[in-house]
């Protein structure tokens, strides 16, 4: 089973790159973040001609999540339960060939001074709760998406330049920190545990074309899964097309 995450940064202008990807790589499941779609304006129809069944969460101009797959997503879940009254369209989990793929666009949070990132504590506190429920019943579970944290300086292209900013405060580390101790595995350091693995590159500066990006986007999985892990990596051949993401996919693969 071939699983993937991708911040697509508007689905609407980046839908033919999308469905170009499912073909070539042919995933078995595909989560996507920041749709910026509003929730009757997603593809469905033209990603079920490709055979894909969907689930999603959509929100105008921002936001927004959906999990693609080939088989019926199974028991759908949306939001935090700990933010019931949060407007922001950030979350959706489902059941998926007995795995319980929990798909995140975590909250961004400006800068450690910004009201923002009180509002970035306040979410990772309540995922983290939603997180344990649902390991307290799926023994396969993934968790996925772009955390909008990198956990360590080896994913920072350079630490002491971003050392105390956001994405890169001691904080929210802490708060990724927990999620692992929660009772789950880094997939792709279980595979590749050195070098930077950048997943998101700044458009401004040729950051790309330089090689200078941050790891914020992560696959995290239970023990059950982690037994079974075969591979995991970025794809940066995504990141070169013509108008892309901001982000690259990242995908791993299980002997399921």
């Amino acid at each position: 089973m071939k699983i993937a995450s991708w911040n697509v940064n508007s689905l609407n202008v980046r839908l033919a790159q999308v469905q170009n990807w499912l073909a070539e790589h042919q995933p078995d499941i595909l989560a996507l973040q920041e749709l910026k779609l509003d929730q009757d304006k997603f593809p469905a129809a033209a990603l079920a001609m490709m055979g894909w069944k969907s689930v999603w969460s959509g929100q105008k101009t921002y936001n927004g999540v959906a999990i693609l797959s080939r088989s019926e997503p199974q028991d759908v879940r949306t939001g935090l339960p700990a933010l019931p009254d949060d407007p922001q369209r950030r979350v959706i989990a489902a059941t998926i060939g007995g795995v319980r793929v929990v798909n995140v666009y975590c909250v961004n949070g400006e800068a450690p001074d910004s009201p923002k990132f009180q509002y970035k504590r306040q979410w990772f506190a309540a995922l983290t709760e939603l997180v344990r429920d649902e390991l307290s019943r799926h023994e396969k579970l993934i968790l996925l998406g772009d955390f909008n944290i990198a956990p360590a300086d080896a994913d920072c292209y350079d630490p002491e330049k971003w050392r105390g900013k956001i994405l890169c405060t001691d904080e929210e580390r802490g708060w990724f920190q927990t999620l692992i101790d929660s009772g789950l595995a880094d997939s792709l350091r279980r595979i590749r545990p050195e070098g930077p693995l950048p997943t998101w590159f700044d458009y401004r500066g040729a950051m790309f074309q330089r090689g200078l990006g941050l790891r914020i986007d992560h696959i995290l999985i239970t023990p059950a899964l982690a037994a079974v892990l075969e591979d995991a990596a970025v794809d940066l051949d995504a990141r070169a097309q013509e108008r892309p993401s901001d982000h690259a996919p990242v995908w791993a693969q299980f002997a399921l």
